[in-house]
């Protein structure tokens, strides 16, 4: 890191530092009236450089200072691998102790899931995903129960462990149409479906009468605030999360294209890989 006459904030060069993963828009209404929401957030990678780079510009208010024995290696898949997650089971869904939570899709995203619903006190936290190596993955990271959502006494299972009562709060991280039907199916009155994953897919509610009678409500989500990330690094520093078992692999950077073909194809089961300089 170093540092010009117009930084602004107790910065100096070489204070290790992670960056959040996009920046507000600064000109939009809520940019100028200096609210906390964007309407016009803008993704590092997408909408401007410094996605996977040696070295990159950032905007002093998208830094969030280190703690000099935390590592780069957690610190890097905070934002977003982990921030958004967080954000989706403590903003969008609201959880709170002792309420049942589904996830769905327990990859890169709800791995994650799975280890701050149990984090923020949800139980039973109950994993739903058709590959059987990603179910061992969410009991191996905190899961109280792993379901296929194939199986043929699916809806009992949900039954047993929720006492009967439903899901609260469940949460969508595959992005697929026949994941958010099963999990608003599962839902007990006042739960929430979580929309994290994204697809152009329209969503369809089955029977909005029976989701209306039961006060259910369906819920979209997208990224994570600054201040999510600045909490995930004080949790992760105080040891009350630990991030290593998500670290599947280091690779190079220049080899950024072969890590994004092996997340695509699930190549040897990866959570996250982090690039190294």
């Amino acid at each position: 890191m170093t540092r010009s006459a117009e930084v602004r904030g107790a910065w100096a060069p070489g204070q290790p530092v992670v960056l959040q993963a996009g920046q507000a828009c600064g000109e939009c209404a809520d940019c100028v009236r200096r609210r906390s929401t964007c309407q016009r957030p803008l993704t590092r990678g997408v909408d401007y450089a410094g996605g996977w780079a040696q070295y990159a510009l950032a905007r002093e208010d998208t830094l969030v200072r280190l703690p000099d024995h935390l590592s780069f290696d957690q610190a890097a898949i905070i934002p977003d691998a982990v921030s958004i997650p967080y954000a989706a089971i403590v903003e969008a869904g609201a959880v709170r102790p002792a309420q049942a939570v589904g996830i769905w899709g327990a990859g890169g995203l709800g791995a994650h899931g799975v280890r701050l619903a149990r984090l923020a006190g949800a139980a039973p936290v109950i994993a739903v995903d058709p590959l059987p190596t990603a179910r061992e993955r969410a009991l191996a990271f905190g899961a109280d129960l792993a379901l296929d959502p194939a199986a043929p006494d699916f809806a009992q299972a949900i039954a047993e462990a929720t006492a009967g009562q439903g899901i609260h709060a469940a949460f969508d991280f595959a992005g697929v149409a026949a994941a958010r039907a099963q999990a608003t199916a599962s839902l007990g009155p006042g739960g929430v479906l979580v929309l994290v994953g994204l697809t152009p897919e329209p969503l369809t509610v089955a029977d909005s009468l029976d989701l209306c009678f039961r006060t259910q409500q369906i819920r979209g989500h997208y990224g994570s605030g600054d201040d999510h990330v600045e909490q995930l690094i004080r949790l992760t520093s105080a040891g009350r999360l630990d991030l290593t078992p998500s670290i599947t692999a280091h690779i190079p950077l220049s080899e950024a294209a072969d890590a994004v073909a092996r997340l695509e194809r699930k190549t040897g089961d990866p959570v996250r890989l982090v690039l190294t300089p």
